[in-house]
């Protein structure tokens, strides 16, 4: 029943919210500064992935809010668990951050278009060349001054161990200077993917870790940050 009540009410909010996305479509067309309508547009993301956690009986501990700069736009790496993640990163990280997502997100109505509004990406892992075009994208996000979350293992785990994570997801950091912020998810797959499709209360802990500088980074440093980060992630997760 949860499950149920749950994806209703996730329908229904986006049409509650339909007019404002539909005022901020207007607004981007017309040619209004996105910098105007940045603070709206997070208080609705930020009030919309909110209360998915709360309908789903997900709550959260968050350690680590101080590691984040607040003078930089920073390159969020995540592990990924599950479904609930994206909200999870979007409501529990002090403010929400653009997200690249997997394409197939991008054939959703409305959950799309208030994703192109909060400047998301949307990428294709089974095709290098539209990868690197986003990625190119998320580094003119961070040069903006917005920081970018990703998920370099670019699917699901569905458990407590992370998958590989791809080189490729750093670059953006590597190219724009930016530091890498490693966050460790624990227990997020709990609230769906353990239980198949169906949504069950869970318990998730969040370790926002300190950044790891890219600037300085030596040849052999940058070669291997992929591994380093998830290695930090998991220790993390075991503490």
């Amino acid at each position: 029943m949860r499950t149920i009540i749950w994806f209703i009410y996730f329908w229904l909010y986006l049409i509650k919210i339909y007019p404002k996305q539909k005022y901020y479509e207007k607004r981007r067309a017309e040619g209004a500064p996105k910098e105007q309508d940045l603070s709206g547009i997070n208080q609705v993301v930020l009030q919309w992935a909110s209360s998915l956690l709360k309908m789903a009986g997900v709550t959260c501990t968050v350690q680590g809010l101080e590691n984040i700069p607040a003078d930089r736009a920073v390159l969020f790496t995540s592990n990924h668990q599950g479904n609930f993640d994206i909200p999870l990163m979007l409501a529990k990280l002090g403010e929400p951050n653009p997200v690249i997502a997997k394409d197939s997100l991008e054939k959703m109505p409305m959950i799309s278009n208030w994703m192109k509004l909060f400047d998301c990406l949307f990428i294709d892992r089974d095709n290098a060349r539209q990868s690197l075009r986003v990625f190119a994208e998320a580094e003119k996000v961070i040069e903006e001054g917005r920081s970018i979350i990703i998920f370099p293992e670019g699917t699901r785990s569905k458990q407590d161990e992370a998958g590989e994570f791809k080189a490729g997801a750093f670059k953006i950091a590597m190219k724009t200077g930016a530091p890498i912020v490693p966050v460790a998810i624990d227990g997020s797959y709990r609230a769906m993917e353990a239980h198949g499709f169906w949504i069950h209360p869970a318990h998730v802990k969040i370790t926002i870790l300190p950044p790891i500088e890219t600037a300085g980074l030596s040849k052999e440093e940058a070669k291997h940050i992929s591994t380093r980060v998830r290695d930090l992630i998991m220790e993390a997760n075991k503490k």
